[in-house]
């Protein structure tokens, strides 16, 4: 119980501006059991003194007034219910909403230890079984107790020494729910875990369904699901056979109960003692106290498996961002795009060795700087470390002079636009795909990027137009279309640094002189980092950077390289079989600022 009460104060915080209603709904609660009451005792009037007399006088009144507390007690009870379920969702979206900001906020290598279908899951599942916990838990623990208090007052004032007769068993329902709650919290935290897993694979093979075909993966594919799957019916089976064995386990105490009512009813009744009318009484109220006080027992196994959910969402919450704003930001100023890396150090969480390592460079507007070397030698830290993923550990990155560590992120990053090596779609239209480059940009000038990128052409002569829906992974359009439309994005942005991670990846010869022009225009005027292994673009670059092993081995223009950098050279060199590189004249493949 330790850990729900840890689950109970970090998450209870959440509940405020809806404590108020919550107070509501006990009071309904309250209402409804207060009816329930006097519906039962108006009940042994009507069996004494209308039933057993046959006297139609005398069931009018009872009758009249059972109706009226009947119909008081629905509508609170409606009431009550509706505004239980309201309150519980406000909680629901409230934490989701927390918990996936949080998300938006933590760094790369928190998403590569991490299956994103296990993340989709804890912010469904887990979510909403951290509500039966702190809002769902504390209304039905409060309204069961007020309902067995009321109940058993009622037992009581009807027939003190039988109602002290049958409390004795009660205490088995609380028992018998000790003896359950950490087997059921097991079975649960193993449920979830399997439910992210399946999540995470049927995820992963709709993503990748051409390389599962290509590669004839179907029947793998369907072994990875099948294993996950049935993971997760052992663990659901397990959970279901627990609580089914604790329901039966209580069908028989309560049984045991009203036996015993009856039983002493009967004896009491041949005495002379009870009336049938007070027996039948007795006996509803303890059929209706048996429910609640079962209620608090199964509470405990309700809030047993909620905390296996509250672990889940407590370990995305703990993990920490990458960075942060600074305590004392520097005020926004007119960003000129002036980049400096002076002697930047850097390495990533749980790895050895340094990704970069004392990295000192300098570009300015209207240059162009491209970063080459061979894979995996830091090319793609330097973007990552431009656009603030993470933080040097040593050094200092500037922008216009000013280290990045003093800027806001969100100015940070609207003055610093990055063009990833993956091409980014969103589900939605084209338009609102460039439209997030620049929320609240209007048609005309969606249009006018769409048309210095070389998009609007393909775009209008599609049936939709700008309104064509795509998505991540989208047959509709090319992969040069799609980067076009993506460096229409960029241009909507209108930064002054660009950051270009290889643009042309994945393109084929075509897309890629198609994308030369739209590139050319994004990066006129601009601070330009190019990332790339394409040295056809390097003649145009005003300067070249060689990074190998974390380290910047060499700079200098493309011809300097070539006679002096052996590393360069050799990655210079055309492959067998390459076509060979066009002559300026010929071909648009160089890019002239």
């Amino acid at each position: 119980m330790r850990e729900a009460r840890e689950a109970f104060r970090r998450f209870w915080p959440l509940t405020r501006g809806d404590r108020r209603w919550m107070l509501v709904i006990v009071a309904c609660v309250v209402v409804s059991a207060l009816a329930e009451t006097a519906a039962i005792l108006l009940f042994a009037e009507l069996t004494d003194n209308a039933l057993k007399a046959g006297s139609l006088s005398a069931f009018w009144g009872p009758a009249g007034a059972w109706l009226a507390v009947a119909a008081s007690g629905a509508l609170v009870g409606y009431l009550g219910n509706s505004l239980a379920t309201w309150t519980a969702e406000r909680f629901v979206l409230r934490l989701r909403a927390r918990t996936f900001a949080h998300v938006q906020d933590l760094p790369p290598h928190f998403f590569q230890r991490h299956r994103r279908g296990d993340l989709v899951e804890r912010l469904t599942g887990d979510v909403e079984a951290i509500e039966q916990l702190v809002v769902s838990g504390v209304v039905g623990t409060v309204s069961a107790a007020f309902s067995a208090v009321f109940y058993a007052a009622a037992a009581l004032y009807l027939r003190w020494d039988l109602a002290l007769a049958t409390f004795l068993l009660a205490p088995l329902f609380l028992l018998a729910a000790r003896r359950f709650s950490g087997r059921i919290k097991q079975a649960s935290q193993d449920e979830r875990v399997a439910d992210g897993a399946i999540t995470s694979v049927v995820e992963e093979s709709l993503g990748n369904v051409v390389l599962t075909q290509a590669y004839n993966r179907r029947a793998d594919e369907e072994r990875r699901l099948d294993r996950e799957a049935r993971a997760w019916m052992r663990a659901s089976v397990r959970g279901a056979r627990l609580g089914e064995m604790y329901e039966q386990f209580v069908e028989v105490v309560e049984t045991l109960c009203v036996l015993s009512v009856i039983g002493l009813g009967v004896w009491e009744i041949s005495a002379g003692r009870m009336t049938l009318g007070t027996l039948l009484a007795f006996a509803a109220f303890i059929g209706y106290l048996y429910p609640p006080v079962r209620s608090l027992g199964q509470l405990g196994l309700t809030v047993t498996a909620a905390t296996a959910g509250a672990d889940r969402i407590a370990e995305i919450l703990d993990a920490q961002p990458a960075v942060r704003d600074p305590a004392e930001p520097v005020p926004a100023w007119p960003v000129h795009g002036w980049i400096g890396f002076h002697d930047v150090t850097f390495t990533y969480p749980d790895t050895p060795r340094p990704a970069l390592r004392n990295v000192t460079f300098a570009a300015g507007p209207g240059e162009l700087v491209l970063v080459t070397g061979p894979s995996g030698a830091g090319k793609s830290t330097l973007a990552k470390l431009l656009t603030r993923f993470y933080d040097p550990e040593g050094g200092a990155i500037c922008l216009d002079g000013v280290p990045l560590t003093d800027v806001p992120l969100e100015f940070a990053r609207e003055n610093i636009a990055l063009l990833p090596q993956q091409t980014l779609v969103l589900n939605g239209t084209i338009r609102e795909n460039i439209a997030c480059g620049r929320p609240g940009a209007t048609d005309r000038e969606i249009e006018q990027a769409a048309r210095a990128a070389a998009a609007h052409d393909f775009v209008a002569a599609l049936p939709d137009g700008y309104a064509t829906p795509v998505a991540p992974g989208t047959a509709a359009l090319s992969g040069g279309q799609l980067q076009r439309i993506a460096i229409a994005r960029a241009m909507l942005r209108a930064a002054p640094v660009l950051v270009l991670d290889e643009p042309t990846a994945g393109l084929d010869s075509v897309a890629a002189r198609q994308i030369v022009q739209p590139l050319r225009r994004l990066m006129a005027g601009r601070t330009t980092i190019m990332i790339t292994h394409d040295l056809s673009l390097a003649p145009d670059a005003d300067r070249v950077l060689v990074v190998d092993g974390g380290r910047l081995i060499d700079a200098g223009t493309h011809d300097e390289l070539i006679t002096r950098c052996p590393a360069y050279a050799r990655l210079a060199e055309p492959w067998p079989g390459a076509p060979t590189a066009p002559h300026p004249a010929e071909d648009t493949l160089v890019l002239r600022l």
